[in-house]
């Protein structure tokens, strides 16, 4: 299975708490519901149930999944193909401590996270999707799985809060595959991972070019 990463992300690169002030807390975080000045736009929203239209099955960590599942699991509007998503296909939840889930179709992988990831791409085809899910996504991103990734960034500049790349991640290029402007400054990018390339700006015969390392 293909796997694919799929963030609301600030324009400073923040992912925590877009839709809503309790969302996510952790670390004195009071900055949440920054996504909701746009809820009445609808290019993104399209967006999004287009993601969920191609999902095959859903990998969540705990935190997302203890977050989306009272929410979620109560939408039963056959138009929302976001609900029918989250309510029908197979979810993996990452999580040594989760027994017994009461969401529907839902395995628990309590051993290492890599090598369960690894065994559910090697598994069949499709995709298997990411949404949130901070230290996951973080997780798949260091060891390399993530196939691809799917962004919707919105003009508002968040400060403090968990970011989907940090300081500490290793250098990574991209290949844009999709890309768009959508409502308001929204932009929506799609990007697979590249070697990531360096190189510096030197003058010859007259002229200045390019010349990578």
């Amino acid at each position: 299975m293909r796997l694919v990463i799929h963030e609301f992300l600030s324009f400073d690169g923040v992912m925590q708490g877009p839709g809503g002030a309790e969302e996510d807390r952790s670390d004195g975080f009071d900055r949440g519901g920054w996504i909701a000045p746009f809820a009445a736009q609808p290019r993104w929203g399209q967006v999004v149930s287009d993601w969920f239209a191609r999902a095959d099955a859903l990998l969540l960590g705990r935190s997302t999944y203890d977050m989306m599942h009272p929410y979620w699991s109560q939408v039963d509007d056959p138009d929302n193909p976001v609900g029918i998503a989250l309510n029908s296909l197979p979810k993996y939840v990452v999580s040594s401590t989760l027994t017994g889930p009461a969401w529907h179709n839902t395995t628990v992988l309590p051993g290492d996270v890599v090598a369960e990831v690894e065994r559910l791409k090697a598994a069949g085809d499709g995709e298997l999707q990411v949404h949130g899910s901070w230290q996951l996504a973080r997780t798949l991103h260091r060891a390399g799985l993530v196939d691809e990734y799917r962004l919707i960034r919105f003009p508002v500049a968040v400060g403090a809060g968990k970011r989907l790349f940090d300081a500490d991640d290793p250098a990574t290029g991209f290949r844009v595959v999709a890309a768009s402007i959508l409502d308001e400054g929204t932009t929506y990018h799609a990007l697979q991972p590249a070697p990531f390339r360096t190189g510096g700006l030197d003058v010859v015969d007259g002229r200045e070019v390019v010349l990578e390392e």
